[in-house]
């Protein structure tokens, strides 16, 4: 998967999980608003006045992210405010000693918004403090006393639900692990040829268009190379099928070692070539393409301890003389043509070296 579309994932999941805890901050807007009133009406201000004080926060959260659109801050200030209610539940008691009950809608939330390394270090944070108010009822903003029963029952299921939250948070994590790989295995193969590792048509065809609208934009000029390996079917014939695919694979690793890292090789078809070289002129190009087809000329390709006969014929062009993406490439054939009825193993159109200037640098 290119860094783009992996970005593109990321920012498209974490609006996702935006929404979701926005959506579950309205429900808790409503909850507190209704358990306020009931406490109300049962005649417990205090807890009612407390209950609806925890609205403020959490509704200031919700606009904080609808204006600044910061999710860590909206995570971190949630994770926060529910953390302090559920304290003050667990050393209030709520109403009949019920409130340490809501602490088992922490875990899944915990695991969710934070890692599971993170949100393991908060629980055991969290079940450190249900002790010491447990063990210490008498402690500065602790109200309630816990019967010995309650206090197993509740650590026994809350122990329980934790761990499964964790469990599932980790299949969770593993399957989408997963289909990303997959994805980005299925992504990689749909833009790199499967012989030579090198991009495809369709990975190039994308390329040349977003160089062209580059170009449209801001003139920046790119050259092409559309490169055949010479009496290539022969090759085939003589020493094999195979032989002939590892003259590719050959042919592909030196590409690459002459290429800049800016530059794009492609196979474009069967023994046919293309380089995609941004902001370079025309004789920086065939000035590159030339060193290329010298590097190929005194290279040995080897299949099964032979030498197999290898050369390449080229044809250049840059968008300065063309108008479009076909006539680019259109040219840049012709010229490809002219090189081979020329007698092959060259560079069309030629170029004198006092013209060519400086060429583009090979990687170190």
């Amino acid at each position: 998967m290119t860094n783009t579309s992996q970005i593109q994932s990321s920012e498209h999941e974490e609006l996702q999980i935006s929404r979701l805890l926005n959506g579950l901050s309205a429900m808790a807007v409503l909850f507190l608003a209704g358990i306020g009133a009931k406490a109300w009406y049962a005649e417990h201000h205090l807890h009612a006045w407390v209950l609806w004080a925890f609205v403020v926060p959490i509704v200031a959260n919700i606009g904080w992210y609808a204006w600044r659109r910061d999710r860590t801050v909206q995570k971190r200030g949630l994770l926060v405010i529910v953390g302090l209610l559920f304290t003050y539940l667990i050393a209030s008691g709520g109403e009949g000693n019920t409130g340490p009950l809501w602490f088992y809608v922490f875990p899944p939330l915990l695991f969710y918004l934070t890692s599971l390394n993170g949100g393991t270090a908060i629980l055991l944070f969290c079940y450190l403090l249900a002790v010491l108010v447990f063990q210490f009822p008498d402690m500065p903003g602790v109200s309630a006393e816990y019967s010995t029963d309650f206090k197993i029952r509740f650590f026994a299921t809350l122990t329980f639900e934790s761990i499964f939250c964790f469990v599932l948070e980790a299949g969770r994590l593993r399957a989408r692990n997963k289909l990303v790989a997959l994805a980005q295995a299925h992504e990689h193969a749909a833009r790199t040829d499967e012989l030579t590792g090198l991009a495809n048509r369709r990975d190039m065809q994308g390329r040349l268009n977003t160089e062209f609208s580059r170009f449209e934009r801001s003139g920046h000029h790119f050259s092409v190379v559309l490169i055949d390996l010479d009496l290539f079917k022969r090759i085939n014939d003589d020493f094999g099928h195979d032989a002939g695919d590892e003259v590719l694979r050959q042919f592909a690793d030196l590409v690459r070692q002459m290429v800049r890292q800016s530059d794009m090789a492609a196979r474009w078809g069967g023994e046919e070539f293309l380089l995609l070289l941004p902001d370079t002129t025309l004789l920086q190009a065939l000035t590159l393409a030339e060193r290329l087809r010298a590097e190929v000329a005194a290279t040995r390709f080897h299949h099964r301890e032979k030498t197999l006969p290898v050369t390449i014929s080229a044809g250049v062009c840059s968008i300065s003389k063309s108008g479009s993406i076909n006539e680019l490439l259109k040219q840049a054939d012709v010229q490809l043509y002219n090189a081979k009825e020329s007698g092959r193993n060259r560079i069309s159109p030629r170029v004198r070296s006092q013209d060519a200037g400086p060429s583009p640098q090979t990687p170190a």
